[in-house]
């Protein structure tokens, strides 16, 4: 997996975890040891198609490429995991999850989305950007486009806002040096076409997905308000869906304050899940190997 990282665990469970838009697998590190080191999962986060490329390569990435980066890599771990494999994904990348759901059905027994991204429209968005950005994106002003990110960068912790503060305002547009830790300084306005391609294609698909999904999202998302999270939420047909709103933190949760409320939210949810398969497969494991203890079938580790 290029540049992204693969995490060994015992307990035969699985979460593939995909990191957001312009964004690095680093946003998913604290998640991933929480799973691997202390629940025993084994954790896989790809890097999205062309994330880690200077600028003027990842510009020309589409919405489809991202997927198929994610698909391949979901792919391969499908096909070695023995017991139930979750997916989880932040803001883009939660779409992204979404519509693996929406192929893979038969081989993901749950969903997290953490900050979903259909719409900007959180409290640092300026309230014009939903008139214009249509406007740019009807015209070739898209490819020459982009917007710096600015305070508080997703967080409300105030060192990490500090930390990518720093870094951030010495980037130039085409600096590297904080891409690997931090993601893209600048934001290319095709990237937020593609973006709204994507959306278009999964509200249509939303509906179709039925499998477990839970929302996580902080009341006070500085780039996406709750409205992305209950537009989702009402529009899957899964018969067992959750939503969790946080209260202390803004669009990164993954790293935010509240981090370790949303590593147990999560584990909670794959928890009962595992549970349901468990009582969905008492019978076959017995029938299998008479020897073979109940607990050894898909449990996860508390």
């Amino acid at each position: 997996m290029k540049n992204g990282f693969f995490l060994e665990g015992h307990n035969g469970s699985t979460i593939f975890l995909i990191h957001g838009l312009t964004g690095t697998p680093n946003e998913m590190r604290f998640l991933a040891n929480f799973f691997n080191k202390r629940m025993g999962y084994t954790v896989v986060c790809p890097r999205l198609a062309n994330h880690g490329a200077p600028i003027d390569t990842l510009k020309k990435t589409t919405w489809q490429d991202c997927y198929q980066s994610i698909r391949e890599a979901f792919l391969h771990i499908r096909d070695k995991s023995t017991g139930p494999v979750f997916t989880s994904g932040l803001s883009m990348g939660a779409l992204l999850a979404l519509l693996l759901g929406e192929e893979f059905n038969g081989n993901i027994s749950g969903i997290t989305c953490l900050s979903p991204t259909l719409f900007y429209d959180g409290w640092n968005v300026p309230w014009y950007a939903t008139f214009l950005l249509p406007l740019f994106y009807a015209t070739p002003l898209k490819h020459f486009a982009y917007f710096k990110e600015e305070p508080p960068y997703g967080f409300k912790n105030e060192a990490l806002q500090k930390r990518v503060h720093k870094q951030f305002c010495k980037a130039r547009l085409n600096d590297p040096q904080a891409v690997e830790q931090y993601g893209y300084p600048y934001f290319p306005m095709t990237l937020l076409h593609q973006l709204s391609l994507l959306v278009k294609y999964l509200t249509k698909v939303l509906p179709s997905i039925r499998i477990p999904v839970q929302i996580i999202q902080a009341k006070d998302d500085d780039m996406t308000s709750i409205k992305n999270s209950t537009f989702i939420f009402d529009r899957i047909n899964s018969e067992t869906k959750e939503l969790v709103l946080l209260n202390d933190s803004y669009h990164v949760i993954t790293a935010d304050q509240e981090r370790d409320t949303v590593a147990r939210k999560m584990h909670d949810f794959y928890r009962r899940i595992a549970c349901t398969i468990e009582k969905e497969n008492e019978h076959s494991c017995k029938d299998k190997n008479h020897d073979r203890p109940i607990s050894e079938c898909y449990t996860l580790d508390t």
